[in-house]
C-alpha cells in the first residue's frame, strides 16, 4: 500500500487498508474468529465486502479498539499506525 499523510487518505485507499486488515485477520483463526465474535459479524457477511463499506470500517474500528493488535498490524502492513484512524473515519462517513 502507498503510504499517505492520513489528511491525504483517499476512499480508495481506506478500502484497500481495510481489505489488507481483513487478510490480517484472516491469516490467524483466532483473530478472525475473535473479530467475528466481537463486531457480532456473520462470516458470510464477509462475502459482501466491497459493498459493505459498514464491514469495511468495523475492521478498522477493531483495530483502534486494540492497541497491540492495531501496532501488529501497522507494523505487517508497514504503515505508521496513526494511518488506520483518517481511513476509518473515511469509510464511517460513507456508510
Amino acid at each position: 500500500m502507498a503510504k499517505l499523510k492520513p489528511d491525504r487518505m483517499t476512499l480508495d485507499a481506506a478500502e484497500a487498508l481495510a481489505l489488507q486488515g481483513l487478510t490480517f485477520l484472516a491469516s490467524d483463526a483466532a483473530r478472525l474468529s475473535r473479530f467475528l465474535s466481537l463486531t457480532g459479524t456473520e462470516p458470510t457477511a464477509l462475502r459482501d465486502w466491497a459493498e459493505n463499506r459498514s464491514i469495511q470500517a468495523a475492521v478498522l474500528e477493531h483495530f483502534l479498539a486494540d492497541e497491540s493488535l492495531l501496532l501488529v498490524f501497522a507494523a505487517e502492513a508497514g504503515m505508521p499506525p496513526e494511518g488506520v484512524a483518517p481511513a476509518h473515519a473515511l469509510l464511517s462517513e460513507s456508510r
